[in-house]
């Protein structure tokens, strides 16, 4: 039977904190916070976890979770490429609700679903997720919602819906978190896919409209960012829907309203989670190479 710790407790904390590592290391699944919404999190390397994470949500392989990470030596890692304007990106803002679609190592041993050889991640701003995350290794998170559901803002929320699909709750108050006064009122983490940078075939794209502004991109990035006008040609061109990036609830993700499909974590490869849900959760909605947008947990 599923159960919560209170995380402001350092008790239940301490507790909460080595169950869930042990969780996670059976292959069962964990709720944890992100800086924009709870995530739903399995281990990333462990396919039948990650099956277990999309059939607690309700979908299928075609939406694959984003992934969350504690810091940029993962990401490295991860990824085959990190442009420039990506990485100065990540020194603006991570940790924090941006989710990055790159193309993944074609060597990594793990099935995240239909991901066309891409990957979102994320860095969560969390404290509780990001100490976790640093023992257990890249985390699949997306929004800790049943698909069509709004992305949980509090542990008991994730608790209704997803119930005893998953093993432990970590419950770090209402999201999202950390979060400065004056930021968008929007949860979901921004996701930008920079799949064509990385071939040489185009400008990053902003796949999801999200927490971070599209002006405080343009300002690290400049001309490297697709211009609006092209992104709205774009857009009224396709015949139908893109293809979600990964989780694109994530941590709207990661994954903040109805799953768009979060996951970035977030709510939300390949969102966001978040989600960084990883989101999130930061939180918290991961995008597939050249697909729209939950930002799990």
């Amino acid at each position: 039977m599923a159960t919560t710790y209170d995380c402001s407790v350092d008790s239940e904390l301490l507790t909460g904190m080595r169950l869930a590592r042990a969780a996670l290391g059976r292959g069962e699944l964990v709720v944890l916070p992100t800086d924009t919404v709870y995530g739903i999190a399995a281990d990333a390397f462990t396919p039948d976890a990650v099956a277990a994470l999309l059939a607690a949500k309700g979908r299928d392989r075609q939406s694959p979770p984003p992934v969350l990470i504690p810091g940029l030596p993962t990401l490295d890692a991860l990824a085959e490429a990190v442009p420039d304007a990506i990485r100065d990106l990540l020194g603006a803002f991570w940790p924090g609700g941006l989710t990055i679609v790159l193309p993944a190592q074609p060597s990594l041993a793990w099935d995240l679903g239909e991901t066309r050889g891409t990957v979102a991640l994320r860095m969560p701003n969390d404290p509780i997720t990001l100490e976790l995350l640093e023992e257990t290794g890249p985390l699949a998170v997306s929004s800790a919602n049943l698909t069509g559901r709004p992305a949980a803002g509090t542990a008991e929320e994730a608790l209704e819906m997803l119930g005893d699909s998953v093993a432990v709750y970590l419950d770090a108050g209402p999201r999202p978190a950390y979060r400065p006064s004056d930021a968008p009122e929007e949860r979901a983490s921004t996701i930008v896919d920079a799949t064509a940078v990385v071939a040489g075939t185009g400008p990053l794209r902003i796949l999801r409209h999200g927490s971070i502004r599209d002006e405080e991109i343009r300002d690290v990035v400049g001309e490297e960012l697709l211009p609006l006008e092209a992104e709205q040609e774009l857009d009224a061109d396709a015949e139908e829907p893109a293809d979600e990036p990964a989780d694109a609830d994530e941590f709207a993700d990661v994954d903040g309203s109805a799953d768009v499909d979060e996951s970035a974590g977030a709510e939300e490869p390949v969102d966001a989670d978040e989600s960084a849900d990883a989101d999130e959760s930061a939180d918290t909605e991961a995008p597939v190479a050249g697909r729209e947008e939950t930002a799990g947990s």
